[in-house]
């Protein structure tokens, strides 16, 4: 059986039962949040641009914050049977793009959003089980239903899987 192959864009998040492939193009300072159902080999990946929807004007779009995306997107899974008890995470993005915004505080949108997205998931008792984050460099993830890979490839850095 061919795999569902799904696009997840940017503030997004999607989740398809096996088989099946999310990839999501880009993620610079944004971060790929894939939680991995274990025992059913249902997956979910959020496209995460922000750390905290308490901290926006406009948080209509829930999927665009690591605190309110990771939630939507667990609650999704769950829905279309995933076992809350068997999912694990993995983390790609959360790069510092440019290399003077290390400077501001405001402007560590990468590391802050990987911070978010450990600290929401942890507060779910959903273990991180891997991660490449942060760096200089965008990545494009592509995360498969069969086993949990999430395959990472980078400009200059070629492919790699977690």
């Amino acid at each position: 059986m061919a795999d569902n192959v799904i696009k997840v864009g940017m503030a997004d998040l999607k989740h398809t039962l096996h088989p099946g492939t999310l990839v999501t193009l880009g993620l610079g300072s944004c971060v790929g949040v894939a939680l991995y159902d274990k025992k059913t080999k249902i997956i979910g990946l959020a496209h995460i641009m922000l750390p905290w929807s308490h901290q926006a004007k406009n948080r209509s779009n829930k999927a665009k914050f690591a605190d309110a995306g990771i939630k939507l997107l667990l609650e999704n899974m769950i829905q279309s049977g995933a076992d809350r008890k068997s999912i694990v995470a993995k983390l790609a993005g959360g790069a510092q793009m440019f290399s003077y915004s290390a400077i501001s505080d405001i402007i560590r949108v990468g590391e802050r959003n990987v911070e978010a997205a450990k600290q929401v998931l942890a507060d779910l008792n959903i273990p991180v089980i891997a991660e490449d984050t942060g760096g200089t460099h965008g990545r494009t993830i592509e995360f498969y239903s069969e086993d949990g890979r999430l395959m990472i490839k980078t400009i200059g850095y070629g492919v790699s899987y977690i």
